[in-house]
């Protein structure tokens, strides 16, 4: 699984664009980050702790720099000579303001007629919301998945991870390597005589965390209104739900399946709690949730955790154990042992034939001259290109 030859211009900054062409820079592509002069991208600013690694180097490892101001007319020129022999390019600028600084799809369509050209934003470049603006949380309650959170009192709760964010990053990643796909078979043309052609790919944060609601949007569409704690996979059922330990920690149980919550009931010598499993009584099915949180609260985290493989009971990890984890380390998801920057979560599957990411994290600009050099300029020109400020 390698991209090698594949070059990808990246135009994003921050966490869901730079996630996307992460992916792809981890499968091997040569991704060409563009960078405001003296600024950057604010991700580099952005630590979740003093001492810690920025965000910038989680999701920009393995990649190239250049710094051009797209706001002057040489920036602009210089935006098009990169990407005018360039694969792909991700941008995730608001519906319009590519095309403003002249660098849309159509620009460099007419440079490059085979790019692939993602736009990600928070609702997509069409609909009654293209202009609006937006951050994963709002993304995540117009979709409805913040409604699916709800406690038993009512109160939403704010998911622990920018979902929107990195399912837009993610699904930007796997559109672009479609169209990629699409254009290396000939696209519309079966036997692949026409030019390569590409296209533009329009992905919405918003309509990526809907389409994730496949599990409830059956119900939805029919007529229903699912809601949190009220559906199988939301705790409607103590199967499937969360429980205080005796540590005042957590474990999950989610022994759905009729074999699953018998294993679990034989595991803690209850056997009697078993035709319980899926009562339609909503009475009965508390009584087994109380008894249930008795249980639970007997023991401690760590016993739990070591209750049974089939028993389908895990513990509530806090993100620091998760990273730390035997599983983490021994799957090769925590990389960068070497790097100047630290650790971080790397790329979430195993190829067969490997996969040995780029752990570096560039300086702004380090490879304008390189990249720019490669776009056509020569030493006069790029001497130019600092005069007028654009790099």
């Amino acid at each position: 699984m390698r991209l090698d030859g594949i070059r990808v211009v990246d135009l994003t900054t921050l966490l869901p664009g730079p996630y996307a062409t992460q992916l792809l820079a981890d499968m091997g592509a040569d991704v060409v980050k563009v960078e405001r002069p003296g600024v950057g991208d604010p991700a580099r600013a952005m630590s979740a702790a003093p001492g810690a690694p920025d965000v910038f180097s989680a999701v920009n490892r393995g990649k190239r720099s250049v710094t051009l101001d797209l706001k002057t007319e040489a920036g602009r020129e210089a935006a098009l000579a990169i990407a005018s022999d360039a694969d792909g390019v991700v941008e995730g600028f608001r519906p319009g303001v590519a095309e403003r600084l002249g660098v849309g799809y159509d620009e460099i369509r007419r440079e490059n007629p085979g790019v692939v050209y993602c736009s990600l934003t928070g609702f997509g470049h069409a609909g009654p919301h293209r202009d609006r603006a937006g951050h994963d949380l709002n993304y995540v309650g117009m979709a409805g998945m913040l409604d699916m959170t709800r406690s038993p009192d009512g109160d939403v709760a704010i998911p622990g991870f920018p979902v929107a964010d990195m399912a837009g990053g993610l699904f930007a990643a796997f559109s672009v390597l479609g169209a990629l796909l699409s254009r290396e078979l000939g696209g519309s043309d079966p036997n692949g005589s026409d030019p390569p052609t590409g296209e533009h790919v329009d992905v919405a944060m918003t309509d990526v965390v809907l389409s994730f609601s496949q599990a409830v949007a059956g119900d939805a569409l029919g007529g229903g209104d699912p809601r949190g704690r009220e559906t199988p996979l939301t705790g409607e059922f103590p199967c499937y739900d969360v429980y205080e330990t005796a540590d005042g920690e957590h474990v999950t149980l989610a022994a759905l399946e009729p074999r699953f919550f018998r294993a679990f009931c034989a595991a803690i010598d209850r056997p009697d709690l078993a035709d319980a499993h899926f009562s339609t009584d909503p009475a009965e099915r508390e009584a087994l949730r109380e008894t249930l949180r008795e249980e639970f609260r007997a023991r401690p985290r760590a016993e739990w955790a070591d209750l049974g493989e089939e028993t389908m009971v895990a513990p509530v990890r806090s993100v620091a154990e998760a990273v730390d984890s035997d599983q983490a380390r021994e799957r090769g998801l925590v990389r960068g042992e070497d790097a100047p920057t630290g650790l971080r979560v790397g790329f979430p599957a195993i190829p067969s034939g490997g996969l040995v990411p780029d752990e570096s994290v560039p300086d702004p600009g380090e490879h304008t001259v390189e990249v720019l050099e490669a776009a056509g300029y020569d030493e006069s020109g790029i001497e130019r290109l600092r005069e007028d400020g654009a790099i």
